[in-house]
C-alpha cells in the first residue's frame, strides 16, 4: 500500500502546485521541480492499475470511505502501519496459544508412545508363547490336506486301476457267458494295461509292474477263453449256410489283437470248412455219403463221366457255385468289419512284435485279400479232388476236339476264378495248370496222328486227281471244329493282327498254338508227299490244291488267318507264278509261236538291267533283214507255223483252261489263264513287230540294190532264181498275216 501513495504528501503538494503555480522561497529551482514532476508523472503513468494488489488496495480504500485530503493521506499511512502492528501482535498471541496446544499434544504423544511400547512388549511376550502352538497347528493342517489328497488319489487309483475280483472272474471263468458285460470288463482291463505304462515312468515302478503283470494275466486268460469259445461255436455252426452272428464277429475283432490266436482260429475254421466242402464235393460226385440218402431228382456228377466235357463242366460249375456261396457267407466277416480287424491286427503286432515277418514293412490288413485267402484254404481239398479227376478223365480220352473244348472250358473258369479270388489263388493256378495239362494232351494226340501218318505210305500217296490227300482233309475238318469251338468260346477277343514295332510278323493269339499242333504238321506231310509225283507240273497242281484247300478252311476265321494266312498267300503266289509259266509255255508250244521266239532270241533287245557280255561292247545289233534267212522264217516253215496258229486259236482258251482242270479253283485257273494269255499276246506282238521290221528292212535293201550299178549280174541272177521259185515278190507278212488285235479278240 505504501508503494502507491507517495510520501510526505507529494500528491497534495502536486495538487497544490497545479492549483498555485507560484513558487516559495524555499522551493528548488524551477527546472528541478519540472524534472521531479515529470519523473513522478512517468512513474504514475507507467504503473499498472490492473494489478490485483492495486485493485485490492483501491477496493479497501473504497470500503473505508476515505476522502482524498492532505490530512487523510498523512494519517492513512500511520493508520495502516498501526493496523499492521496490531495484526502482528494478534498473530503472535495466536501462535502462543498454538505453541501451548502443541506442548499438550506432545505430552499426549509421549503418553501414547509409552503405552504402545508397553503393548509391544506384551505382544512380543504373547507371540513367544503362541508360536509353537501355531506351528504345530499349521503342520497338522498340512498333514490333513496331504492325507485328504492321498485319500482322493487312492480312491481314483483304485477305481481306475483295480478291477474287482468278481469282474475278473467273469473275464476268465469258462462258466461265465460271453456277453456285453464281458466285453466291457475286457475293455476296462485293456485300458488299465495301457495306463500302467504311465506308472512305469514314475518313482514307484514296482506298482506299475505288478499291475501290468496282473492285467496281462487277465487279458491272456480272456483271450484264451474267447479262443476256446469261438472254436466251440465253429464246431456247432451250420457251415452249409454260415451266418456268422454278431458275437462271433465281435470275438474275431477282439482276437485280431492277438495275431497268433487270430490266425490259429482262422486255420481251425479253414480246416473245418475244408473237411465239410470236400465231403460235400464227394457227395455231389457220388451221392453216396454214409447214412444219408441223396435227392432222387439230382443225379450224381459221376454219371456223366463218359462225357469228359459235361463231366468236367459239372464239377467246375459245382466248385464255382460253392466258391461264390462261401465268399458271400464270409464277406460280412472280413469286408464289413475290415477296418476294425485292421486296427486290431495293427495293435496285435505292437503287442506281439515277434509275429511280424518283416520289421521294416508296414503291415496293412486287406479285407478282400483275407477273404479270398480264406476261401482258397477252404477249397484246398476240393481243388485236390478236382485235379485228380480232371487229369484222370483227360488221360483216358483221345478225341482232340473234345480235349480242346475242355481247354476252353478250363480257360473260361480260370478267368472267372481269377476275377473272383485273384490271379494268385489256388483255384486259378490249378485251372491254369489243368489247362496246360489238357492242351499238352491235345498236342500229344495230334502228334500221335502225325506219327502214324508218317509211317503209312498209302495215306501219303497223292490221289489220282491230285486233290488234297484225305488225311489233310480230315485234319482240316478237325481244325474247322476247333475253330468253331474257339470262336464260340472267345469270339473276336482273341484276334490280334497288330504288328510289332520292329517286326512285320503279326502277333500271336490264343489260337496260334492250336494251329501249330493241328495244322502245320499235317500241311508239312501233305507238301512232302508231292515229291513222289512224276513231273513238276503235276507237283505244282497238287501243291496248289493243298494250299487252296487250307486257305479256304482258315479264311473265315480271323484269329486263324491272322497268323497263318500270310505264309499261305506267299506260297500260293509262288505256285501261281509256276502255273502261269506252265500255261504260258503251253500256249506258246501249242500255237507254234515258241519256234519263232526261239529263232528270234538273237534279235531280242537286251535287258536294261543286265550288263552286256564281255567282248560285245562294240558289237553291232543284228540286221532285221537277216530274219528272212532263219530256217524258222523260210516260207514253207512260216506257212506251217501260221497254219498251226490258225488251228490253235479257235479252241485255245478252252484248251488252256483244260490244261489246269485239276486245279480245284476255277477262279484261280481263270486268273492264271488270263494272265498267261496276256503274256502270249505280248509275245505275239513282239513276233509281229519283228516280221514287219524284217519286211521293211528287206525293202530298203532292195532299194539300195536298185540304185547301184555294181553287181548287176548278181542281182539279175538272184532275180532269176526267185522267178524260178515262183515267188518273186513274197514277204514274211504275207506268209504270217495274223495281227495282235485278232489274237486278242480270239483269246478274249
Amino acid at each position: 500500500m505504501a508503494s502507491y501513495f507517495p510520501p510526505n504528501g507529494v500528491i497534495s503538494n502536486h495538487a497544490s502546485t497545479r492549483t498555485s503555480p507560484a513558487s516559495s522561497p524555499l522551493s528548488p529551482p524551477l527546472h528541478q521541480r519540472s524534472n521531479a514532476l515529470s519523473n513522478r508523472l512517468t512513474s504514475v503513468l507507467s504503473a499498472s492499475y490492473a494489478d490485483s494488489d492495486i485493485r485490492d488496495a483501491l477496493e479497501t480504500l473504497s470500503l473505508r470511505g476515505i476522502h482524498n485530503t492532505a490530512e487523510v493521506r498523512r494519517q492513512l499511512r500511520l493508520d495502516v502501519q498501526k493496523e499492521v502492528v496490531d495484526s502482528n501482535a494478534e498473530i503472535v498471541r495466536d501462535f502462543g496459544l498454538i505453541a501451548e496446544q502443541l506442548k499438550r499434544i506432545g505430552t499426549v504423544i509421549s503418553n501414547l508412545n509409552q503405552t504402545c511400547e508397553e503393548m509391544r512388549k506384551h505382544i512380543v511376550s504373547a507371540r513367544q508363547e503362541t508360536t509353537p502352538v501355531l506351528e504345530e497347528a499349521s503342520a497338522l493342517m498340512k498333514q490333513k490336506q496331504e492325507a485328504e489328497t492321498k485319500q482322493q488319489l487312492l480312491e481314483a487309483f483304485t477305481q481306475h486301476f483295480i478291477v474287482p475280483e468278481e469282474d475278473l472272474l467273469i473275464l476268465t471263468s469258462a462258466e461265465e457267458p460271453i456277453d456285453d458285460h464281458f466285453f466291457d470288463i475286457l475293455a476296462r482291463v485293456k485300458q488299465v494295461h495301457r495306463d500302467c505304462e504311465v506308472l512305469l515312468g514314475g518313482e514307484n515302478e514296482r506298482l506299475g509292474l505288478e499291475l501290468m503283470e496282473k492285467s496281462s494275466r487277465s487279458l491272456n486268460s480272456a483271450y484264451q477263453k474267447l479262443y476256446r469259445w469261438i472254436q466251440k461255436e465253429f464246431r456247432s455252426l451250420n457251415l452249409e449256410d454260415p451266418r456268422i452272428s454278431s458275437s462271433i464277429r465281435r470275438v474275431l475283432r477282439v482276437l485280431a489283437e492277438r495275431p497268433s490266436l487270430f490266425h490259429s482260429c482262422l486255420d481251425f475254421f479253414a480246416e473245418a470248412r475244408d473237411y465239410v466242402l470236400s465231403d460235400a464235393f464227394h457227395y455231389a460226385l457220388t451221392d453216396a455219403v454214409s447214412g444219408t440218402g441223396g435227392d432222387q431228382n439230382v443225379k450224381p456228377i459221376e454219371f456223366s463221366a463218359h462225357d469228359p466235357l459235361r463231366y468236367i463242366g459239372d464239377m467246375l460249375a459245382w466248385v464255382h457255385s460253392t466258391t461264390v456261396s462261401e465268399r458271400e457267407a464270409l464277406e460280412a466277416l472280413f469286408v464289413a468289419d475290415g477296418e476294425e480287424l485292421a486296427r486290431g491286427i495293427q495293435a496285435g503286432l505292437s503287442s506281439e512284435p515277434w509275429s511280424r515277418i518283416d520289421e521294416d514293412k508296414e503291415v496293412t490288413f486287406d479285407g478282400q485279400k483275407a477273404l479270398s485267402d480264406l476261401v482258397n484254404r477252404d477249397l484246398i481239398g476240393v481243388s485236390r479232388a478236382l485235379r485228380q479227376r480232371v487229369e484222370l478223365v483227360i488221360q483216358g480220352h483221345d478225341d482232340p476236339v473234345t480235349c480242346y473244348k475242355v481247354v476252353n472250358l478250363l480257360s473260361f473258369y480260370q478267368t472267372t476264378f481269377s476275377k473272383l479270388l485273384g490271379s494268385q489263388s489256388n483255384l486259378a493256378e490249378l485251372l491254369e495248370t489243368l489247362e496246360k495239362f489238357t492242351f499238352k494232351h491235345f498236342e500229344t494226340l495230334m502228334q500221335d496222328d502225325v506219327n502214324n501218318l508218317s509211317t503209312d505210305h498209302l495215306a501219303l500217296t497223292p490221289p489220282l486227281d491230285f486233290s488234297p490227300p484225305q488225311f489233310l482233309q480230315d485234319a482240316l475238318e478237325v481244325l474247322t471244329s476247333l475253330m468253331k469251338t474257339h470262336e464260340a468260346s472267345f469270339g473276336a477277343e482273341s484276334v490280334s493282327t497288330n504288328l510289332d514295332n520292329d517286326s512285320t510278323a503279326p502277333k500271336e493269339n490264343r489260337f496260334t498254338p492250336v494251329l501249330r499242333a493241328a495244322l502245320e504238321p499235317f500241311l508239312d506231310l501233305a507238301k512232302s508227299s508231292a515229291a513222289d509225283l512224276p513231273n513238276p507240273t503235276i507237283q505244282t497242281i497238287y501243291l496248289t490244291n493243298i494250299h487252296l484247300t487250307t486257305r479256304t478252311a482258315i479264311t473265315s476265321y480271323p484269329f486263324a488267318s491272322a497268323t497263318h494266312l500270310p505264309p499261305l498267300q506267299t506260297a500260293l503266289s509262288t505256285l501261281r507264278m509256276d502255273l502261269l509259266d506252265i500255261q504260258h509255255r503251253y500256249l506258246l508250244t501249242s500255237s507254234g509261236l515258241q519256234t519263232l521266239l526261239t529263232a528270234l532270241e538273237p534279235f531280242s533287245p537286251p535287258s536294261s538291267s543286265a550288263p552286256p557280255p564281255s567282248g560285245t561292247t562294240d558289237q553291232q545289233p543284228p540286221n532285221l533283214a537277216d530274219i528272212t534267212t532263219l530256217p524258222a522264217f523260210h516260207p514253207s516253215a512260216l506257212i506251217a507255223i501260221s497254219q498251226q496258229l490258225d488251228d490253235f486259236l479257235p479252241s485255245a482258251l478252252m484248251d488252256a483252261t483244260d490244261n489246269l482242270k485239276r486245279v480245284q479253283s476255277a477262279a484261280f485257273v481263270k486268273s492264271v489263264t488270263e494272265e498267261a494269255v496276256e503274256a502270249f499276246c505280248r509275245d505275239f506282238e513282239f513276233v509281229e513287230g519283228m516280221i514287219i521290221g524284217a519286211d521293211e528292212a528287206r525293202g530298203r535293201v532292195d532299194v539300195v540294190r536298185g540304185e547301184g550299178d555294181e553287181n548287176e549280174e548278181e542281182q539279175e541272177q538272184e532275180q532269176e532264181e526267185e522267178e524260178e521259185a515262183g515267188d518273186k515278190e513274197w514277204g514274211l507278212r504275207k506268209l504270217f498275216p495274223r495281227t495282235t488285235g485278232e489274237i486278242r479278240v480270239l483269246l478274249s
